[in-house]
């Protein structure tokens, strides 16, 4: 097969967060599977691969040595790589979309695709919270995979999501760390509820937090945190006679002895902190700190952060089981609370 032709069918898409290495793994597997590279066929050498499809020698390097490891091709020293096999199956190509990258949005990452195993290919896309770009780079998808995995979070025009989200076929559609109402039919979902996520876990801490008198969600106008979040814990302070407060700017928030603050996004988290330092105030004696989402440094941090967080390991694992069983559950990950030193 002539290289000219190879790259009729191999591409790389700069706008998927997929490293480019697997973009071309997966594009030999598919092009395999499709008839347009057959047993035998030599390939592109490095240096061809590398300037024809703008990427480092390295990236079409570690490319070959996977399709080498698991068995596709071989080499034949002084003439190349070549088509060693077509004795496999490829039969899952999902297509993620993740709304944002975080410490933890790597952990569903990471456990989702190792779950999945070595032979299916996973082409991953970040839509940025924006409603509008993630139905562009939907419709620019629709063909060609097996399954839709979709993290659903965005600061503006969510209201109407499901009626993009709905044109995905449900028995394609994978909806992860959130269900949105109106979306229709028989469709897989690993989802967390954070109405009663939160407040259970404010009830499991009730004993500690009873040293204080207010608690201030931290909730940032233009944000993609679901407002079931305020609901959970106003029903909590409500329940349990505390004192409440949502503000949208902790920078201009007065901080005083007596309070608890909750936490959703990273900045504010670190913002807050170096206020309450300033102050000269004590983290969990005259004020409390409870952030969302478990992180390594969370353990670390002024010799520990309490956090309200879902395991997303197992979310991500859950998801890749339920597509490896052609499953259409729905199933709530587990939601804990880690208290530590600064409550």
């Amino acid at each position: 097969m002539k290289s000219a032709r190879f790259f009729d069918f191999i591409h790389i898409d700069e706008y998927s967060a997929t490293p480019k290495y697997l973009q071309l793994t997966n594009s030999i597997l598919t092009a395999i599977e499709t008839g347009k590279i057959g047993k035998n066929d030599m390939l592109p050498s490095i240096n061809e691969l590398s300037y024809e499809l703008e990427i480092s020698r390295d990236t079409a390097e570690k490319g070959y040595k996977y399709l080498k490891k698991i068995g596709v091709i071989a080499s034949i020293p002084g003439k190349g790589y070549y088509i060693a096999s077509t004795d496999f199956r490829q039969t899952l190509r999902i297509c993620l979309f993740f709304n944002k990258l975080s410490s933890h949005k790597k952990l569903i990452y990471d456990s989702f695709v190792s779950a999945l195993g070595d032979h299916v290919a996973v082409d991953f896309y970040i839509y940025n919270n924006d409603c509008k770009l993630f139905k562009k780079m939907l419709a620019d998808k629709m063909q060609g995979y097996s399954h839709y995995v979709v993290v659903p979070h965005f600061i503006e025009g969510g209201e109407n999501a499901y009626e993009i989200i709905n044109t995905i076929p449900k028995d394609k559609l994978v909806l992860l760390d959130k269900k949105v109402p109106g979306v229709e039919g028989e469709y897989a979902a690993v989802y967390e509820n954070f109405e009663s996520d939160i407040y259970n876990a404010m009830e499991q801490a009730k004993d500690v937090l009873s040293k204080y008198h207010t608690i201030k969600l931290i909730f940032p106008d233009k944000s993609y945190y679901p407002k079931e979040i305020k609901k959970g814990l106003l029903r909590f302070c409500q329940q349990y006679a505390f004192n409440h407060k949502v503000i949208s700017n902790i920078a201009a928030e007065p901080i005083e002895e007596g309070e608890v603050y909750i936490n959703l996004m990273e900045d504010d988290l670190v913002e807050l902190i170096e206020k309450i330092i300033s102050l000269k105030l004590k983290v969990g004696k005259q004020v409390g700190v409870i952030s969302y989402n478990e992180t390594p440094l969370k353990k670390i941090i002024l010799d520990g952060i309490t956090t309200v967080s879902t395991d997303f390991r197992q979310m991500g694992a859950i998801a890749a089981k339920m597509i490896l069983e052609n499953s259409r559950t729905h199933v709530q990950v587990p939601f804990h609370l880690t208290l530590r030193p600064s409550l």
